[in-house]
Order: C-alpha cells, then structure tokens, then sequence
C-alpha cells in the first residue's frame, strides 16, 4: 500500500461503508419475495464461508486461539446472527426497508451506552438527552404507520427491530473489547458459522426451506454475499479495529436517509414530510450524543 493510498483510505473506507451497509437492506427486500428469511440467510452464510474459507485456506491465514475463536463466534452471534435475522424478518413481514434502516439511527447512542459499561468510555448527560431525542424522532415515524396502511408497520416488527439493532449495537463493543486484532479472514469465518447456525435451527423450525430461482435473486444473493457480508463486513471490523467504536457506531447516523433513497427509487416507498421530521429529530439526538464534554 503506498503512502497516497493510505492517506485516503481512513477518509473512503468510512464514506464507502455507509453506501454499502445501506444497500443491504435494499437486497434483502429485493430477495423477500422469493424466499423466506432464514432460509435467504442461510443460503448467504453458507455462500460467504465457502468464499472465505477458500481465501483463509489460500493464502494460509493465521485461525485464533479456542479463546479468542470463542469471543469471534460471539460477535459474530450478535453481529450477523440476531441483527441480521431481525433485518431480514421484519422487511420480509413487509417492513419497509427505509423504515428499517430508520431504526437503527438508534444504534450509535446504544453503542455509547454499551462501550461506557463495557469499555469505560465516559458517557454524559448528552447521551441521556440524545437517547430521548432519538426516541421521540423514531416515535414519529413508526407510531402514524402502526394504524395500518400500504406501508404501516406491526408492533412485533418494531420490536424485532429493537433487539436487533439492540444486539449489532452491543456485538460492535464486544468486538472491540474482546475479538479485535485478530485475523479478520478466518475471525469472520468463525463470526459466519456462529449466525449459520442460528439461522439454519430457525429455518428448519419455522421454514419450509423453499427458494423460488429467478435473476433478481440471484443478483440480491451474490450482491449480500459479495458486496455486504464481505466487502461492507471487512470495512466494519477494520474500522473498529482502527479506531474508537462510539467514532465506527456514528457512521450509522447516515445509513437511514441513504436506505430510505435508495428505497423510493428502487420500491417506491414513500418519503413523506413525518419521515424527514422524524429523521431530523433522530439526527439531532444522535447527533447531540457524540459531542464530546467540554
């Protein structure tokens, strides 16, 4: 890597990572109709860790200790595991996939909470107000559509929402304290194998495993498979590993209006002025959080 390069990627990686992260939920309503959510999940998980362990095997990639492979599979529980099976059942429900991403404007005040307690990272009253303010924009997106309609929403989706974005929030200080500087190819196998099998027991539980073949599934596949849970993945654990995890978390707050864009164009879910009010709401108390204690 040159000097040049090296200069510039701390400014692209992030700026690249909220594009990406922001098309996921856009593949994975482009896949819904055409198969069901943790069959969809485990198709992908099974597809990314023949990729990786190609890779890993290749190129003879350092595998951590049981201790440190332990806490890898952990994270990778929490990380892809529970918020990607919430993600992927709540659009697959008929969440809408910007509403979705909505929601996890709430993710870098959680992360804060979490990385204070886990990390001992100083919180303060700003985070408190922030998490309020956050409440009250989300409040005035969801409760107007939980009356029903084209794009209304139910309460067990925006429940599945909150734990999910509950567990990407605690599984990114997780990684941080516990399963940083490792090997980020065969980390993220153990991570892959920790949500495959999650996903697997819920689909053989609860699924019929049926898989309808068409190209817009396809392209939804190799698109999460390449683009998000390789490309978007490896940009999130470095930029954990590289810097502050409150700093890595803030990037969430630009992935709601990126998704909800996307959204309108590919989908046609509606933009409507509560939706931008409520954005502005969750900004200004995200926002308000991350300012450091003078």
């Amino acid at each position: 890597m040159t000097s040049r390069t090296a200069g510039i990627l701390p400014i692209l990686a992030p700026l690249l990572f909220v594009v990406l992260w922001s098309t996921g939920f856009v593949g994975s309503r482009m896949g819904a109709p055409y198969s069901e959510p943790m069959t969809f999940l485990t198709l992908r998980f099974g597809s990314v860790l023949l990729l990786l362990l190609s890779i890993s095997l290749i190129q003879r990639a350092r595998w951590p200790n049981p201790r440190q492979g332990f806490h890898a599979f952990v994270s990778g529980f929490l990380i892809h595991g529970i918020y990607l099976s919430g993600v992927f059942w709540a659009i697959d429900d008929g969440m809408p996939a910007g509403l979705f991403a909505l929601m996890t404007g709430l993710q870098p005040v959680l992360t804060a909470f979490f990385a204070h307690l886990v990390l001992k990272e100083q919180i303060t009253k700003n985070h408190a107000l922030g998490f309020v303010l956050g409440l009250i924009g989300i409040s005035m997106e969801l409760l107007p559509r939980l009356s029903g309609g084209a794009f209304s929403v139910t309460p067990i989706q925006v429940l599945v929402s909150l734990v999910a974005v509950i567990a990407i929030s605690f599984g990114t200080v997780y990684q941080k304290r516990f399963a940083a500087n490792l090997d980020i190819r065969t980390a993220t196998i153990l991570q892959y194998i920790a949500a495959a099998l999650f996903c697997v027991g819920l689909s053989l539980l609860t699924e019929s495993q049926t898989i309808i073949w068409s190209g817009e599934f396809i392209f939804a596949l190799v698109w999460l498979v390449l683009v998000l849970s390789i490309g978007a993945i490896f940009l999130l654990l470095w930029l954990i590993e590289k810097g502050a995890v409150s700093n890595t978390a803030s990037l969430f707050y630009l992935v709601p209006a990126v998704t909800a864009t996307i959204s309108f164009l590919l989908f046609g879910e509606p933009i409507t002025p509560m939706q931008v009010a409520g954005m502005i709401v969750t900004a200004l108390g995200v926002i308000l959080a991350s300012r450091r204690k003078s």
